[in-house]
């Protein structure tokens, strides 16, 4: 990279100065090369949160928050959601480019025709508690897959990158519809390669042995459009532990769990379910007003939960585009009249015209329209962030790769504010 100015920053106690380099993206804010502080002026930054701190370059995707602006390799959301498939988006992230029509038939063919999971690792799960949360099953099968695919662990081969790339993405639905069988008590229904991805997961979710499994056209739609839109979303808790854990140059396939433990976290995979939770709080319609006193009271710590967003600050891009999809899923499936989901309408109406959250811009974003279209396919509350880890995936992958090629690439070492005690002296147990 070739700085784009220069800064000079003197520590005034010391008199000791340090020349900063500044380094201009394709698009937005410029980034300060601290890294000659600590060995110019003794000094570390301090950023709680990282929430000014550039920890790596990367090419795949960019967000701005004010504007409501998603790129996918510089691809619009708006544009990728109307034309395009997960399995499209998932090739793009991965490898750069969109595809050509052979391209895109070979990266399918790959990924359908390697679904299946190993014998020996379907019945670890006869070894999870019937109860066990899905996230902690998924978790620890893809930290197992390290032990059935060492033959291509090499992480500096490029072709092992890509199998492995090709390997996760076409096993996490099996993975994922296996823990949920194991918590139901069903037995486990095989992948079908003649299947489209979404339609696949979909199946492996709710067929059973003893009568054939009707997939809804809606469904397989409303399905894929959601993957797409959570497939990235830049530097984020979970793939900057997918990013942390993989400098080390641990394998990916625990790279990955890392990533799934990180997006288990309530505070990022979990708001979906919360929005659920929430309106159950609610209760019916009528009860809306007195809850909405209740957020808008600053003596009250309710929060409106699927509103607003901590990167956008204006509109969630991703919610515009979902809202639709929820609106025909709601309709065509006849789920218009639960009550639970009537609730969630209601609620988005009255938001959306209310100026207290009009003029705060707490518009619904993604995570309060997915919510509503899982419940209305039937997906239970405890497996939404197991949807979000399927989609997500494919960001994380196309991350681990882009940092093991980067050049620039390190272990990951923050450092921290120190506020302990200083150098004190033991003191034998009979004395103190």
């Amino acid at each position: 990279m070739t700085p784009t100015s220069k800064f000079q920053l003197t520590n005034l106690s010391t008199g000791k100065t340090s020349e900063l380099e500044a380094y201009s993206p394709t698009v937005g804010s410029d980034v300060l090369n601290i890294a000659p502080l600590q060995k110019d002026l003794g000094l570390f930054t301090y950023d709680p949160g990282f929430m000014s701190t550039a920890a790596c370059e990367s090419k795949i995707t960019y967000i701005d928050g004010d504007r409501g602006i998603l790129l996918y390799r510089g691809y619009p959301i708006e544009q990728l959601a109307e034309k395009s498939s997960f399995l499209e988006v998932s090739y793009l992230l991965i490898y750069g480019e969109l595809p050509t029509k052979l391209q895109l038939d070979a990266f399918q063919n790959s990924i359908m025709r390697h679904t299946m999971i190993n014998e020996s690792l379907l019945r670890f799960y006869n070894g999870f508690h019937y109860d066990a949360h899905p996230m902690a099953q998924v978790s620890a099968v893809i930290a197992s897959m390290a032990a059935f695919y060492h033959d291509s662990l090499d992480i500096h081969n490029a072709r092992h990158r890509e199998i492995f790339a090709h390997r996760i993405i076409a096993k996490i639905p099996t993975i994922a519809a296996a823990a949920y069988k194991h918590i139901l008590g069903q037995p486990f229904i095989y992948p079908k390669n003649d299947l489209p991805y979404c339609a696949n997961l979909l199946n492996m979710f709710f067929a059973v042995p003893c009568e054939q499994y009707r997939l809804e056209p809606i469904a397989v739609q409303a399905l894929d459009l959601l993957l797409i839109l959570h497939a990235d979303h830049e530097q984020n808790a979970s793939t900057s532990t997918v990013r942390l854990a993989g400098s080390t140059g641990t394998n990916p396939y625990a790279a990955i769990s890392a990533g799934v433990a990180a997006l288990w976290g309530p505070a990022h995979g979990g708001a979906n379910e919360a929005v659920l939770s929430m309106l159950e709080e609610i209760g019916t319609v009528d009860n809306i007003p007195k809850f909405l006193a209740r957020v808008k009271d600053k003596q009250d710590n309710t929060r409106l939960m699927g509103f607003g967003h901590r990167v956008y600050k204006n509109f969630d891009p991703r919610a515009k585009i979902i809202r639709e999809m929820c609106h025909r899923v709601l309709s065509e499936l006849g789920r218009a009249d639960n009550p639970l989901l009537e609730l969630a309408l209601k609620l988005e109406e009255i938001a959306l015209h209310d100026e207290y959250f009009v003029s705060r811009k707490l518009y619904p974003n993604v995570d309060f329209y997915s919510g509503i279209i899982y419940s209305a396919l039937n997906i239970p509350r405890y497996m939404f962030t197991v949807m979000f880890a399927i989609a997500r995936t494919a960001g994380w992958v196309a991350h681990w790769q882009e940092m093991i090629g980067d050049p620039a690439m390190k272990i990951g070492r923050p450092r921290q504010l120190y506020t302990g005690p200083t150098e004190r002296t033991y003191v034998d147990i009979g004395k103190r």
